[in-house]
């Protein structure tokens, strides 16, 4: 459900009404407050659920070597927050190590050992050619989209081995050194906003879906030229490409909104 913008949002804030982060006291309400400890990922990705129970929703994933910052925990699972996109969930305690690590490099190939933008401590962890220094970035998101061609499209999951719609274009903005919302409705608001008339290679476009009747919020896609759009679709069950014309037919088809269309500052 996308929030009311006067209440903190479910998905990136960590607080339940029995417990939130420290940081948060005085901003919103609970029964105890305490530090979250710092925790990274130390498997290639690790699915964050919404729930505690592994077989509740995956609302997203931990990629290798991004922190986790843990808050709770029930058995072997951890209640805690991504910080890199900021999603709020639980997540398998084998999946992750204490600390939250400085990187060095971060991985810039799709077909490494690690997934791509995965954030390596030690270069050796990892063949020097699939990686790159923090802070050298690529230019074009969508030339970073069109490396991942035929991914197979997986709910929930924003890595270059499986993704969702809004996972790919976050995927393809880190890569460029951009901000990557997790949600639709989050990417649709980077950038401003253009006319369908005006688009070009490189524009977001976002179908955002009715509040409530779905947990995800929309669909997002990337404008390849001014008719074809790049993005991951169950349709297709892919990374693939297609016109916008029969994107949006079938997004307003199944009740999305009329798209949006955002440039953003690359």
């Amino acid at each position: 459900m996308i929030p009311d913008a006067a209440t903190p949002d479910p998905r990136t804030t960590l607080a339940r009404p029995d417990l939130a982060e420290q940081a948060l006291e005085g901003l919103v309400r609970a029964r105890a407050y305490r530090p979250a400890d710092p925790m990274h990922a130390a498997v290639p990705f690790a699915d964050i659920h919404a729930e505690a129970d592994p077989a509740s929703e995956r609302i997203d994933q931990l990629i290798y070597g991004e922190a986790f910052d843990v808050l709770d925990r029930k058995g072997d699972r951890l209640w805690g927050r991504a910080r890199r996109d900021g999603l709020v969930g639980w997540v398998s305690a084998a999946a992750v190590k204490p600390g939250a690590r400085l990187p060095t490099h971060r991985v810039a190939a799709v077909a490494a050992s690690l997934p791509l933008n995965a954030l390596v401590a030690d270069a050796g962890e990892i063949a020097p050619d699939d990686l790159a220094p923090i802070g050298a970035f690529e230019s074009d998101p969508v030339a970073v989209a069109e490396r991942l061609l035929g991914v197979p499209h997986s709910l929930g999951a924003r890595s270059s081995t499986a993704t969702d719609g809004s996972g790919l274009v976050q995927q393809a903005l880190y890569a460029c050194g951009l901000a990557g919302p997790r949600h639709a409705d989050q990417q649709a608001e980077l950038g401003h906003g253009v006319d369908r008339s005006d688009t070009r290679r490189g524009d977001l476009v976002v179908w955002l879906a009715e509040p409530g009747v779905h947990s995800w919020t929309g669909h997002s896609a990337f404008m390849l030229d001014a008719d074809r759009v790049l993005h991951a679709t169950a349709h297709h069950g892919a990374v693939v490409i297609e016109r916008l014309a029969e994107a949006d037919a079938r997004c307003r088809a199944d009740g999305f909104h009329a798209p949006v269309f955002r440039r953003l500052q690359v």
